[in-house]
């Protein structure tokens, strides 16, 4: 397999699990480099960069950016010319300059491009509400995954993807992502495992406190599963007095957002991208 055909393999696959990443693109060349115009990597949250796109004299500069674009979210251009050529942090043209200690003396300008995680709802249950929930995630932008048994698959098939147990799907969650269990006296405790084990940013319980609490009393003693479970919304939803299965998956959909708009569910992402680019200065 060709290099060029790797790196886009990998971005395939890092759209597919729902990880942030940033596109590098050699877009021009001066003198000799090693990489030339259209050679293409990735850089990860982690702060790797994947594909060949030179030598140490560019992948750092290349590295760091990568992340910062990935902060900010915003697409640019940088500049890695020959140290003796730098004299400021910005060429004539407000491209960003770095500096290459390279004995070849080649200038390199790389267009990176930051794609951002598209967001996931895990939903645990096949019920009315969960069934509702797909439907809206669906409508603003989300990526559906539901874990249901062989015998409700049916009902789910309008999610993007299915999983025939509950462990596969909650294991998909990361940082960015909400967890809802719907549920609803099927399994209950095997779903409430699953999520408690995964790493979502947001995990939401449609049952009563009466029920929550019940449910819990077996799991809160476990040393890997119990320090999560203060981190549970249940009920799950925003208090909008809320009644039939639709508007109570509103209430819960509207809730995601809310945390979401207010950073309480991306931090963990953030922080993560934000160390990366720490250990690279």
């Amino acid at each position: 397999m060709k290099l060029s055909e790797s790196t886009l393999d990998l971005i395939e696959q890092l759209r597919s699990s729902g990880q942030s990443f940033c596109i590098a693109t050699i877009v021009r060349t001066k003198h000799a480099t090693s990489a030339k115009p259209g050679a293409k990597g990735v850089v990860t949250e982690d702060g790797v960069l994947h594909g060949f796109l030179g030598g140490g004299c560019v992948t750092g500069a290349i590295r760091k950016e990568g992340l910062k674009a990935l902060q900010t979210q915003e697409p640019g251009m940088i500049r890695i010319k020959p140290k003796d050529e730098v004299v400021a942090p910005v060429d004539t043209d407000g491209t960003t300059l770095h500096k290459s200690s390279c004995p070849s003396g080649g200038t390199v300008e790389v267009f990176l491009e930051p794609m951002k995680a598209t967001r996931r709802l895990i939903v645990l249950g096949s019920s009315p509400i969960a069934r509702t929930l797909v439907a809206i995630a669906r409508t603003i932008g989300y990526r559906t995954i539901v874990g249901v048994s062989d015998a409700n698959v049916q009902d789910m098939e309008a999610a993007d993807e299915v999983c025939p147990d509950f462990a596969t799907a909650a294991s998909q969650a990361g940082p960015n992502d909400a967890l809802v269990l719907s549920t609803q006296g099927q399994r209950d405790r095997e779903a409430l495992r699953a999520a408690l084990a995964s790493s979502a940013g947001y995990i939401g319980m449609v049952a009563s406190r009466h029920k929550f609490q019940t449910l819990i009393q077996d799991l809160a003693h476990d040393p890997q599963l119990g320090a999560r479970i203060a981190d549970i919304h249940a009920p799950a939803g925003l208090d909008i007095k809320a009644v039939e299965p639709e508007e109570i998956a509103l209430s819960i959909i509207s809730q995601i957002v809310a945390l979401r708009r207010s950073r309480q569910i991306e931090d963990a992402a953030g922080n993560s991208v934000e160390r990366a680019v720490e250990s690279t200065g």
